[in-house]
């Protein structure tokens, strides 16, 4: 019997998330897609999956686009996590609650869910989770203070979590993108990066659905950059 698998997307409304359940539920998935605006139930219903509207930043949120997955499919075998804007001011110009609402909005992000999705993907004896994230994760801008910051610690949490569950073939990642389409484009952006073009949210979805499936099983604890060489590590 073929098994039907399953994928969530948080955040997957619009952009690189909604570019993302495009292309998994095209490579054969079912989905399921929790966004605040209600494009993500829209976009479900189109590819045939379920949605929910609501904030990745809500544990009962999440719960419920999980427990709906369950009870359509009874398995979760791919969990990708994109995620809103943050704050953003000079970097001393951050309030404490803003610093809070970064860290919710780039790094709760991904430990809500996952905490929910883990002891499922255990039973299962599989899973692969993909973390979007950002370039300036470890070379930080500051266009973009509170994004680097909590992304720089989600690298430390995919580690982390890559060394406990790797045992139980449960995979975590994470994508950097550069300058992507789905963003406002200015030219000045464009001249920065050696291929001299904006990424496609399509080329960050290739991404996704190259690190679900069984060429990238051997991939985990990872942070590719998908951003036209614009960051570079030694």
């Amino acid at each position: 019997m073929t098994v039907e698998k399953v994928a969530l997307i948080t955040a997957g409304g619009s952009g690189m998330g909604a570019a993302a359940a495009r292309r998994l539920a095209a490579d054969g998935f079912k989905v399921g897609i929790l966004s605040s605006s209600g494009k993500g139930e829209a976009l479900a219903a189109e590819l045939g999956g379920v949605g929910v509207t609501g904030s990745n930043q809500s544990n009962d949120d999440l719960k419920a686009l999980v427990d709906l997955a369950l009870a359509r499919w009874g398995r979760i075998d791919v969990l990708v996590n994109s995620a809103g804007h943050g704050p953003r001011a000079a970097v001393l110009e951050i309030s404490d609650e803003d610093w809070h609402r970064g860290m919710d909005t780039y790094l709760m992000n991904v430990i809500r869910p996952t905490r929910l999705v883990t002891p499922i993907m255990q039973a299962q004896g599989a899973g692969a989770i993909i973390n979007i994230s950002t370039a300036w994760a470890f070379e930080p801008s500051e266009m973009f203070p509170t994004s680097a910051v909590f992304r720089a610690g989600l690298a430390s949490f995919t580690k982390l979590f890559a060394d406990k569950y790797a045992k139980d073939n449960i995979r975590m990642n994470n994508i950097l993108p550069g300058w992507i389409d789905s963003l406002p484009q200015q030219e000045t952006r464009r001249e920065s990066v050696p291929m001299r073009r904006y990424g496609k949210a399509e080329e960050i979805a290739a991404t996704v659905a190259f690190l679900a499936s069984e060429g990238g099983g051997y991939i985990t604890g990872q942070n590719i950059r998908v951003d036209g060489g614009l960051t570079r590590s030694v």
